[in-house]
């Protein structure tokens, strides 16, 4: 961990969280992944060496406790890791309402899918197995199809064909999709722009009410005019 050598405590905190990758690492033990290989699945871009590291900094630093169990590793955020929740929360709502819309480099359909299974209304989803494909047909092959298995227990994400008959599949370009799950944009919009459902009509109208949208997607975006204003004309009198 790099030191500023201030005695400012956000240089001291930063000290702690401003390695690359670290505070998505925290967002994802605060999302509820104790796991490494749920951990590894919301940063799918991270090696998984560099999370290993990440987690003994973690652990090292107090933020995080490690158990042994028979399935393996868990970790949980100790008292002090769950202090920075209203922390990453406030991050998140400036980043959606001042960063604008993500460039094409940022759409990740692994982060977007496991983003969407922990989103999934138990309330609102069938009774007995749901079998959602979706399908980017704009992405690499490796990433362009998906599968929900949902039951009101659990959600499983599958990259290969489960082998269950498909109840509803969704297939829309990334960008279309990822702007739905930050509301940027509606459903009935992403259906005008590009999104299809495919399955019985009865559920492609429900489909919308199974997935909760981003926790970020209710947060007022800031206006174009605000976010970049034009530089004051110097006066001249």
């Amino acid at each position: 961990m790099g030191e500023y050598g201030q005695f400012c405590p956000v240089a001291k905190a930063t000290e702690v969280l401003d390695q690359r990758w670290t505070l998505l690492v925290v967002r994802e033990l605060l999302a509820g992944s104790n796991r490494f290989n749920d951990l590894h699945r919301g940063v799918p871009r991270m090696s998984r060496t560099l999370l290993s590291q990440r987690l003994h900094a973690l652990v090292r630093a107090g933020l995080v406790d490690r158990h042994e169990g028979d399935g393996g590793p868990t970790y949980e955020l100790t008292a002090t890791g769950w202090e920075l929740e209203p922390v990453l929360d406030a991050l998140g709502r400036w980043g959606v309402r001042w960063m604008g819309s993500p460039g094409e480099e940022d759409l990740d359909p692994a982060l977007l899918v496991w983003d969407m299974h922990r989103r999934v209304d138990s309330d609102a989803i069938p009774d007995g197995r749901t079998v959602v494909r979706l399908r980017f047909p704009d992405v690499l092959a490796a990433l362009r199809d998906w599968w929900l298995v949902i039951t009101r227990e659990e959600v499983d994400v599958c990259e290969s064909d489960p082998g269950f008959d498909v109840d509803v599949a969704i297939e829309a370009p990334i960008r279309t999709m990822v702007e739905v799950w930050r509301g940027d944009i509606g459903w009935d919009d992403a259906l005008r722009g590009g999104l299809r459902l495919s399955g019985p009509e009865h559920l492609r109208r429900r489909v919308d009410a199974w997935f909760r949208l981003s926790e970020y997607a209710s947060v007022p975006r800031a206006a174009a005019t605000t976010r970049h204003p034009e530089p004051a004309t110097p006066d001249r009198g």
